[in-house]
């Protein structure tokens, strides 16, 4: 079994030790006693908090870097020709990828909360941690963006709690020991994987079917309740917009700005008035899961209330970068069709002149595959400018084209012409620095320009804020 495989081990290897799913799983295991070492190709923030905490790190990633370990550890990211990965698996030394290894450190918490959904996942995790936190809760956390109360993405705290985001992508989160799971939502994604949404909502049943305790889920969500129908044996709990729901909320309120304000309900009685510093209807839905986690979890009303009202966002959620010249610069992680929905639709709320997005699309099979319904979510600004699509793990086999998606958006802006089939650095940092000008000369006081996508599309942002 995988769970004894950390038996008599005392000095465990991170090849990618920066990665954002490597960090949280780092600081718990340095804090349970092991040894650790690390290698990165690039220098980050990260890579100076685990020198901080006294681990060593070596830059680059080279066959010596693994010398003297007795379990080796790498991000899925790492391709199969990387030469430390290469020594690692010639070692004879035991090798895991990171999912596995977050899996059995799962299985160390008497209540493991682990948060899944197609989307959602690290705004809720970052909230029902903040509660807790705020509350005086040791907990242990894993979250899969940044959230500042806790100075990064992870923690690793002395009680029995820990708050994971739980990543459906190549069934990852079937691999967690989950003691109270909660199921945000269930859309079509990752079908160059699940293939259909029978499929993925398969995955979810089989997600609920591992959680030992109790099910938080979204009772408006169709798929959800599908992927759960006829489960015994779990206490289940509900949360959504109807007061058939376990936890609900009314008289919701926008206060202007980013504000929101409503009455936490919990089987029909008040539980505490809620303030939400973050934009989009989304959010008040995701509050609530956090709110119905945290208080499954021991949090109480005053401190639910507390820790929503502090929150203001996990990095890379609709972050504010800045403004300068009287325009907004904003940055957000959604990279899929419903998610552009829902925060472009929070955006053209928030009473900018005009909402310039742009937009990163992530892997030529998932631009193909929903083409029509990023088309749909990108008409919703009044300007959408695209960068060239970010290929990661895969090649493009299919022939698909940032200018494919343009086509389909009036008056979409797009800087390639060439239809570039593979990016080099050198092609992606012109096609940036060409949108960065674009926008730097044509937005106006009163705009907002919100980057979007999972890649790295956040350096326009950046750099928009800068040369502006």
């Amino acid at each position: 079994m995988k769970e004894s495989i950390l038996d008599g081990k005392k000095h465990i290897h991170f090849i990618g030790i920066g990665g954002s799913g490597m960090y949280p799983l780092a600081q718990i295991l340095h804090a349970k006693g092991y040894y650790l070492t690390g290698s990165d190709n690039n220098e980050t923030e990260t890579l100076d908090a685990v020198r901080k905490m006294g681990i060593p790190v070596f830059l680059g990633q080279r066959a010596e870097n693994i010398e003297g370990a007795d379990l080796i550890v790498h991000t899925a990211a790492i391709m199969a020709d990387n030469p430390e990965l290469i020594a690692s698996k010639e070692s004879g030394v035991p090798v895991l990828e990171r999912s596995e290894l977050l899996g059995i450190v799962t299985s160390w918490y008497e209540n493991a909360v682990c948060v899944s959904g197609t989307h959602g996942k690290t705004t809720t995790t970052s909230m029902i941690t903040q509660i807790l936190h705020t509350q005086g809760i040791d907990i242990s956390a894993f979250i899969g963006g940044k959230l500042p109360c806790i100075g990064g993405s992870g923690k690793a705290g002395s009680s029995d709690i820990l708050v994971c985001e739980a990543c459906e992508f190549v069934d990852t989160f079937l691999k967690l020991y989950p003691d109270t799971s909660v199921i945000l939502n269930i859309d079509a994604d990752h079908l160059d994987y699940f293939k259909t949404l029978d499929n993925i909502i398969a995955s979810f049943r089989k997600f609920a079917e591992k959680t030992t305790k109790t099910l938080i889920v979204n009772a408006d969500d169709a798929n959800t309740m599908k992927a759960i129908a006829g489960l015994t044996n779990k206490n289940i709990i509900t949360f959504g917009t109807a007061d058939t729901c376990d936890y609900y909320p009314v008289n919701v309120k926008k206060t202007g700005g980013v504000q929101t304000t409503y009455e936490l309900m919990h089987k029909g009685e008040k539980l505490c008035d809620i303030t939400l510093n973050v934009p989009g209807t989304h959010n008040i839905l995701n509050s609530v899961a956090a709110a119905a986690a945290a208080h499954s979890a021991g949090a109480s009303p005053e401190f639910i209330a507390k820790g929503l009202e502090e929150f203001g966002g996990a990095k890379r959620r609709f972050e504010i970068i800045g403004k300068k010249r009287g325009i907004t610069v904003a940055d957000d992680y959604a990279h899929h069709p419903a998610e552009l929905t829902v925060t472009l639709n929070a955006a053209m709320e928030m009473g900018f002149n005009k909402v310039w997005a742009v937009f990163q699309p992530f892997t030529f099979s998932r631009t193909s595959l929903l083409l029509d319904d990023f088309a749909a979510a990108l008409s919703i600004p009044d300007k959408a400018v695209l960068t060239n699509i970010m290929g990661s793990r895969e090649k493009n086999t299919i022939g698909i084209y940032t200018k494919d998606l343009a086509d389909k958006i009036d008056g979409c802006i797009y800087f390639d012409k060439d239809k570039t089939a593979e990016q080099t650095n050198e092609c992606k940092q012109a096609d940036f620095d060409k949108v960065t000008d674009f926008l730097c000369e044509n937005a106006e006081d009163g705009d907002l320009i919100i980057t979007m996508g999972c890649g790295d599309v956040y350096k326009v942002a950046k750099a928009v804020y800068n040369k502006l």
